[in-house]
């Protein structure tokens, strides 16, 4: 697993917006700690040196502020 970013909050919509520090395409499912599966990237926001992913959640067990998420690979 590799880690791409970190949990920064979840927005009114239901979606977690998320810290990225690697390269991630839309549509690509990320995971939290333990393998659960968190959500589908949906679209990359901000600036383009330092994206935001919005996540949109499968589970109802969603990530902390700091909590990191990760890719599978």
């Amino acid at each position: 697993m590799l880690q791409v970013g970190t949990v920064f909050h979840q927005a009114k919509s239901g979606r977690l917006i998320a810290r990225l520090t690697k390269e991630v395409r839309p549509g690509v499912f990320v995971f939290g700690d333990g393998r659960k599966k968190v959500g589908r990237v949906v679209e990359l926001i901000g600036p383009v040196r330092a994206p935001y992913a919005s996540i949109a959640v499968v589970t109802s067990r969603l990530g902390k502020p700091g909590d990191p998420i990760f890719l599978e690979g």
